[in-house]
């Protein structure tokens, strides 16, 4: 029963294969061709999803949200989305992919609060021709609002940012591989191609005061005009670099944006092959032309292969890592095996089969949780942990091994509540990180170094969950100790040996991860330590579990003390791990979120309620006889030996 449990639960949150893209028109290969964006190169899969991320918050477009739960909306993926938008944005103009919550922000643009299937929309998702009439309105708030602190803007003021950065995405995206403008662009870069050496050579007579062709200067003008434009939104580059000595197929450096291959074609360059093998495509999308369209696709990738073959399969195992989705398949495994634990504790007969199914079903999320983790450090080349989505995951992925091992020796279903329930925490984390774009986009500079970051990162995160871990086990002995009679005193004394054996291990690592953070810093900054916020916080964690330990130890408090003092350590954690990167200052300070303080402050609050509850005299908790008979365990003297 419990083989077949995991079985079916696994197979459930892992049903969402990769495959090929539905439809006449070959997406997925599409999906497939190397860019370069945010400084490294990606698959336009990479750009479609997190373009699509930061508009609407979800990784597909849904073409008719207003349709209801009963209903069969339309719903297209990234990467059909980012092929209309590059070739036919007067179609994706259509379509409501831009999401606004905030009333007075809607207000502000005249749209509609509620579903209006007429305007297409559902009151939260809305088209750009429904947001662009007001953008002069939205421009000028946004002007506004800029010039005020990050800290002391309001949500309304925060949104409207928000959109402004959306509009940006938006129209940058509509001008990466041709004009936003353009009709037939395969058939208007032969006549730009045509025509620029003669309008050029008059420009160049004009500037020169001598006699030229003015009718070669307005057949050229409205194309530089066009170029203009693109040039002024830096779109992604999509250009390959030319093949010379000072350019290699394996640096992102040379490549070029479209514009930018335009203006050397004016200047007497012979056209890229890459923009022409993207101008019949976009000629064969807008002619419902998908035998043109594979043809073109092929073509480029065939000419790509010899100089470029790295980049191709780097893109390609990037959009097969995007398909796979691990890290919401581990998401969906780690809230069943936590459902299965709690059906266990509440069991009457306390069924031996579901928390045995628990164990697999964390296994299984932990092994593609793992898989998830190894893939991403292969594509990026880097440690686990290079921002604050991947030390997310890196948590998760740490606090539930550290959950198993516990389970190992305490078969209670703790150490699988701890594993599935940071895990699932952890994860959700990573997902609303990553809506603010690229997540593996390429190192700061001042992180960008050796190996003593790679071993700092990774240990002083294993301390991170580790004292995590601790806390949640602090968690289980205090609700399971006031809301319920479950808390025995053998239980209650496992779980105190769990949090102490746990805060050692975190000390431990908290401890080293710090040092070799100094040690990094020395050789990158010329300081071993500068009272950074961050490296303070750090400090802070050690401090924090070295006198948990000296309390314990000295006999300063026993094991509720001990719970509570866990408890404090995820609120020094959560606020060394987030908290000093909301401050804005300090070399550490690269992951500032907005949107973020509330959760964090919310989590906060509630660890502080948590310990207040912890803290009630001990008649008032449910599990009252087991916390007493637990407490005269501990007090009493030990036996004495027998007589020799």
């Amino acid at each position: 029963m419990k083989l077949w449990l995991s079985l079916l639960t696994v197979l459930l949150c892992a049903s969402r294969l990769p495959g090929a893209d539905s439809g006449s028109f070959d997406y997925k290969a599409f999906g497939s061709l190397p860019i370069v964006y945010n400084g490294r190169i990606q698959p336009l899969d990479s750009l479609a999803r997190n373009s699509l991320l930061q508009l609407r918050e979800k990784q597909t477009a849904n073409l008719e949200p207003w349709k209801g739960a009963f209903e069969k909306p339309r719903i297209i993926p990234a990467t059909e989305w980012l092929a209309t938008m590059f070739t036919n944005p007067e179609l994706a103009n259509e379509w409501p992919v831009i999401r606004i919550d905030h009333p007075d922000l809607k207000g502000l643009l005249g749209l509609p609060m509620e579903a209006d299937p007429q305007k297409k929309t559902d009151g939260k998702n809305f088209s750009w021709n429904l947001i662009s009439p007001k953008l002069e309105d939205l421009q000028r708030e946004a002007n506004r609002t800029a010039k005020l602190e990050q800290q002391k803007r309001n949500p309304f003021e925060q949104a409207v940012m928000r959109l402004w950065s959306c509009v940006g995405i938006y129209m940058r995206l509509q001008n990466t591989l041709q004009p936003q403008n353009a009709r037939d662009w395969q058939k208007e870069l032969a006549e730009f191609t045509a025509n620029a050496p003669a309008g050029v050579a008059a420009i160049r007579a004009q500037r020169a005061k001598e006699s030229f062709n003015q009718a070669a200067i307005d057949k050229l003008v409205p194309d530089l005009q066009r170029f203009e434009v693109m040039a002024q939104l830096e779109p992604p580059l999509v250009i390959p670099p030319r093949l010379n000595a000072a350019a290699s197929p394996d640096s992102p450096a040379p490549w070029r944006r479209t514009v930018e291959a335009l203006t050397d074609v004016a200047q007497g360059d012979p056209v890229p092959f890459a923009l022409t093998a993207f101008a019949k495509m976009s000629t064969a999308l807008r002619t419902d032309n998908p035998a043109a369209f594979t043809e073109a696709i092929n073509d480029y990738r065939a000419t790509l292969q010899e100089p470029f073959g790295p980049a191709l399969k780097k893109a390609s195992s990037e959009q097969f890592f995007n398909k796979l989705e691990p890290f919401y398949k581990a998401l969906c495994i780690y809230v069943a095996a936590l459902l299965a634990v709690l059906f266990f504790w509440m069991a009457p007969a306390r069924l031996p089969w579901l928390r045995s199914a628990a164990v697999w079903m964390i296994f299984a999320a932990l092994v593609i949780h793992t898989t998830g983790l190894i893939f991403r450090m292969v594509l990026e080349g880097r440690p686990p942990v290079t921002n604050l989505y991947s030390s997310a995951i890196f948590i998760g992925w740490g606090a539930c091994i550290l959950g198993l091992v516990l389970e190992r020796f305490w078969r209670n279903g703790i150490g699988l509540a701890v594993s599935s329930s940071i895990g699932f925490i952890t994860l959700i984390i990573a997902h609303h990180l990553a809506l603010s774009g690229d997540t593996m986009e390429m190192m700061r500079a001042v992180l960008d170094t050796n190996m003593w970051l790679a071993t700092h990162v990774v240990v002083v995160t294993l301390g991170y969950s580790s004292t995590y871990v601790a806390g949640f086990l602090a968690i289980v002995y205090l609700i399971r100790g006031i809301l319920t009679r479950s808390l025995d005193s053998d239980t209650a004394r496992g779980l105190g040996k769990m949090v102490y054996g746990i805060v050692c291990f975190a000390t431990l690592f908290s401890f080293v991860g710090t040092v070799l953070g100094g040690i990094w810093a020395d050789q990158s900054w010329g300081r071993f330590w500068g009272w950074d916020p961050k490296e303070n916080g750090a400090l802070i964690i050690v401090l924090w579990n070295a006198l948990i330990l000296h309390a314990k130890w000295g006999g300063l408090v026993r094991e509720r003390g001990l719970m509570l003092l866990a408890i404090g350590g995820n609120i020094v954690t959560s606020w060394s791990w987030f908290g000093v990167n909301m401050l804005g200052i300090g070399l550490h300070s690269y992951g500032f979120m907005e949107s973020g303080f509330l959760w964090l402050m919310g989590f906060l609050a509630s660890q502080l309620l948590l310990i207040a509850l912890g803290s009630l005299p001990g008649r008032l908790w449910r599990s009252a006889s087991a916390l007493a008979s637990s407490t005269a365990a501990h007090l009493a003297p030990p036996k004495k030996a027998p007589a020799v």
